[in-house]
């Protein structure tokens, strides 16, 4: 267990600012690590704390302030001064490359190597000694990483990390892409590691996360720090939010719109299955209906709702929006007939990231703003000008590049694409992942609006509590068989772990 009395600061922060062209992304941040702590910092999408990692890791150089490494001032004039005093980055978007070995990946940049020539079996003891230390043992350092999943690429680049002398290691939401499982073995190398001496700067959006893996909290906001040194264990989930947010989240789920009882049926799925993937299911959506899909990640929810789009080909069954029968295996059939998809990976299957907003917005009707063979950009841009200020949209901009954009306004840029479609159901896959709690609440919000409009719409999260608190009806499902369709009022996240932990038993 860690313990903070008289222990000497291994990093400082004081009133560090940075300016990228008329920008201040940092205003004066202040942040103190001890040995062996998890030191987790939270804050809002653009409250700094990527400028933040990235000046830490020598990345950028702040404009002002102090850096103190083990009571010393200290420059970082780039990632490999940052590396040389033991301080590893690992950034969200892992940085390993597919094409070489475990060992390859693991020693990329210092290989083991004189006269030219890399001393493979050296290289591949001294990794595989890395990986046993990570409780990894089994993984072979001659695999190839394109071969490994997710979590396996994380351990990679975790033992990487300490492949050199390192004494912090900064993890930058390093769950987004793990599942339950890969999460509780995540936590425990973290803790090995702080066992060791080894300090964690943790940055994650999940309050509950950082309640079990935590030991200090400093939350940034607006560019500026909020709070610095936190017990995680004396600071309640509403302190936290108000510190991030500037106000107090009181009811974080809208009150629901009460479904018309005479409200059509908008969306009838009927016996609908993927031979391999998920038993026949069926149900239907109304008029101004939310519809949750709740379950553990690989309970095949996602699999339904693309096959559901057509980007999967149903091996029998139907689907059917406003009594017409689509096509099955077509997403053009699915969008024609009004169905919209938010993707679980917005930014790699459901954005053009180097693509203005207004491209973004208008990609699902190009006809719309066709004339004479061109499409009329003037056109294009007064209807994203509209969702964005409906939606609020920030910063309201619609030449700005997608990919500058935080998770949240990314996220109501589908949002955005599918309302210019007058699409009467729409499908979401993971709606807030990667989004902070301050936008979490707008894009609650927001779905309430578009299902209180008439839209039918289904919601695919991993949080339970997230499916239950915007759904009026829920499907549990489980390894791709539906175990209950049920009223969001008549069940809780226990009575959910029930039905998953008991069909898992059957």
């Amino acid at each position: 267990m860690f313990e903070e009395d008289h222990l000497q600061p291994l990093l400082e922060v004081r009133g560090i600012t940075k300016q990228f062209a008329g920008v201040q992304a940092l205003k004066g941040v202040d942040l103190q690590v001890l040995p062996g702590e998890v030191h987790c910092v939270m804050g809002q999408n653009g409250a700094g704390k990527s400028t933040l990692i990235k000046t830490l890791s020598g990345v950028h150089q702040p404009d002002s302030g102090e850096i103190r490494w083990e009571g010393e001032p200290i420059s970082l004039p780039g990632p490999t001064a940052a590396l040389d005093l033991g301080i590893a980055t690992m950034y969200q978007e892992l940085d390993v490359v597919d094409g070489l070995s475990v060992a390859e990946n693991i020693f990329l940049g210092h290989e083991r190597a004189s006269g030219g020539v890399l001393h493979v079996k050296k290289t591949n003891a001294v990794a595989r000694t890395l990986l046993k230390r990570l409780g990894h043992g089994s993984l072979s350092p001659s695999t190839e990483v394109g071969t490994l999943s997710a979590a396996n690429k994380q351990i990679v680049s975790m033992a990487r990390a300490l492949s050199r002398d390192t004494k912090m290691i900064i993890m930058d939401e390093p769950s987004a892409i793990l599942d339950s499982g890969e999460v509780a073995n995540l936590f425990r190398v973290v803790r090995e590691l702080t066992a060791q001496g080894i300090a964690v700067v943790y940055i994650s959006h999940r309050l509950e996360e950082i309640r079990q893996i935590g030991d200090r909290i400093s939350v940034i906001k607006d560019g500026r720090s909020t709070a610095n040194g936190l017990s995680v264990t004396d600071t309640s989930k509403a302190e936290l939010i108000r510190l991030m947010t500037g106000r107090d989240v009181a009811n974080v789920f809208p009150e629901p719109t009460p479904i018309a009882p005479d409200a059509p049926v908008v969306l009838e799925v009927d016996n609908l299955e993927l031979a391999g993937h998920f038993d026949p299911v069926s149900f239907t959506v109304r008029a101004g209906e939310i519809l949750g899909f709740a379950g553990l990640v690989g309970s095949k929810r996602s699999e339904i709702l693309e096959t559901i789009y057509g980007a999967r080909k149903a091996t029998s069954g139907t689907v059917s929006v406003n009594g017409k029968v689509l096509r099955p295996g077509s997403v053009p059939a699915a969008v024609n007939a009004g169905i919209g998809l938010s993707p679980e990976e917005r930014k790699s299957q459901g954005l053009i990231l180097d693509e203005p907003i207004f491209k973004n917005v208008t990609l699902s009707t190009f006809e719309r703003f066709a004339r004479g063979g061109h499409l009329n950009e003037r056109s294009e841009r007064e209807a994203a000008r509209e969702q964005i200020a409906a939606l609020e949209l920030r910063p309201a901009d619609p030449d700005r590049p997608a990919r500058t954009l935080s998770g949240g306004n990314q996220q109501k840029i589908l949002l955005a694409r599918w309302l210019v479609h007058g699409t009467p159901v729409l499908l979401l896959d993971e709606p807030t992942r990667g989004v902070d709690v301050g936008a979490r609440a707008e894009i609650y919000a927001l779905i309430r609006r578009l299902a209180a409009a008439g839209t039918a719409i289904i919601v695919v999260s991993s949080e339970i509590e997230e499916v239950l608190g915007l759904a009026d009806n829920v499907l549990v499902i489980d390894d791709g068989t539906v175990l209950t369709n049920i009223k969001a009022s008549d069940i809780d996240e226990h009575g959910v772990l029930d039905l998953v932990m008991k069909g898992s038993a059957a």
